[in-house]
């Protein structure tokens, strides 16, 4: 019989954006690196990294979640043991460690220095003015974590660091905006609460749509006709960051983030 703790535990490790910014990953390697093996590796620490920051945050969130009756955190109803929750983020601390130094020193300190700006967000800095920052990092450095992969790499272009620097910060923006009243109420207060909604929204879609310009710009020949479907994609996506509400915009930020991967492709 199936242990009825994986689903919740599955559930407790941020599966949207845990699978989101595992694939992206993935499709980075694929095109960037010489070997598949090597594209596994990356992929393998990428999704530990990200589950072990999913599971930090709700074991950090687990009282707050519990005073603001979140009934779809399972450590919070009680669903999901702590102990349970606990041991898999360790061991999925000790895989990001062991993966990420496996793709090389360099690399693998780059890829610790994204995971640990994720873990200094559920320690405290999603309660600061530049609670921003930790996602700005982790996308700016996941290409260059790639990159570096690579025996005698070639960093990536300006552009496309800059590029995930502005979609981690629209990422950010639109992912805090379903919880802003929930989050106030348990004090934290992060970018997003102290703009008010209205300047975060747009604030997450000029970064978005920012990210894909920078790309545009620095990524070199893109066939027009490419270029064109791919704005227009972006320009609907944004719309959707701009006015859906719920978890929507952050699902559009993804999708934004997707199309700005695939740019990169071919643009290669």
């Amino acid at each position: 019989m199936p242990d009825p703790r994986v689903p919740a535990l599955l559930r407790a490790a941020h599966p949207l954006p845990t699978t989101a910014v595992t694939v992206l990953a993935a499709v980075l390697a694929l095109a960037t690196l010489s070997g598949p093996g090597r594209a596994v590796l990356v992929t393998a620490a990428v999704l530990s990294g990200q589950l072990s920051i999913g599971w930090g945050n709700d074991l950090i969130d687990a009282p707050r979640d519990r005073a603001v009756g979140r009934v779809d955190k399972p450590l919070a109803t009680g669903e999901l043991p702590t102990s349970t929750t606990r041991a898999a983020c360790v061991a999925a601390l000790v895989g990001t460690v062991v993966l990420s130094l496996a793709c090389g020193i360099v690399a693998g300190m780059v890829h610790l220095v994204c995971v640990a700006a994720g873990w200094s967000y559920n320690l405290g800095v999603k309660a600061t003015v530049v609670s921003f920052l930790p996602y700005a990092i982790a996308f700016g450095g996941l290409p260059l974590f790639v990159a570096l992969v690579e025996p005698g790499a070639t960093l990536p272009q300006w552009s496309t660091v800059v590029a995930g620097a502005l979609l981690g910060v629209g990422a950010h923006l639109v992912n805090v905006l379903p919880d802003l009243v929930d989050d106030e109420a348990t004090g934290v207060r992060g970018l997003a609460h102290r703009i008010g909604p209205r300047a975060a929204t747009l604030l997450a879609v000029g970064s978005l749509t920012a990210a894909t310009a920078v790309i545009a710009v620095g990524a070199g020949a893109v066939p027009a006709g490419v270029l064109v479907l791919v704005v227009a994609a972006v320009v609907i996506l944004a719309g959707v960051a701009l006015f859906g509400s719920g978890r929507a915009p952050f699902r559009a930020a993804i999708g934004i983030a997707v199309l700005d991967v695939l740019l990169l492709v071919v643009a290669r």
